[in-house]
């Protein structure tokens, strides 16, 4: 069984930063790759970012150049790292976990395991 548990959520003011962590049980080391993703009240989930075994990332556009995904394989960690956020980034964020391939990693489907969420709130 993968569990993960996130951490990080805050409250900021527009242009603040937050660093997310998701801190996987051992098992994680086997993931094909992590994702972040984040629901805001009354939206669909969106996925922000995923970070591949080997390294590779990809974002959605309205995170580029603000947030940056990575881990730590030795702390079976993946951080989320948000820098100048924006109103528009309040929403809970979930880290996934995905042990396949085949599914864009937008598709909730291609997670396997999802931590239980963090709060961001960025105030204007």
């Amino acid at each position: 069984q993968v569990e993960l548990v996130e951490s990080g959520g805050g409250s900021v003011q527009a242009g603040g930063s937050l660093r997310l962590s998701c801190a996987g049980s051992r098992y994680i080391g086997s993931r094909t790759y992590m994702g972040w993703f984040r629901q805001a009240p009354g939206k669909e989930h969106e996925g922000v970012a995923v970070i591949w075994s080997r390294g590779a990332s990809e974002y959605a556009d309205s995170v580029k150049g603000r947030f940056t995904i990575s881990q730590d394989n030795a702390k079976d960690t993946v951080y989320l790292q948000m820098n100048s956020l924006k109103p528009e980034d309040t929403a809970m964020y979930y880290c996934a976990a995905a042990f396949g391939y085949g599914v864009s990693w937008l598709e909730e489907r291609g997670y396997s395991y999802w931590g239980q969420g963090t709060q961001v709130t960025v105030s204007s």
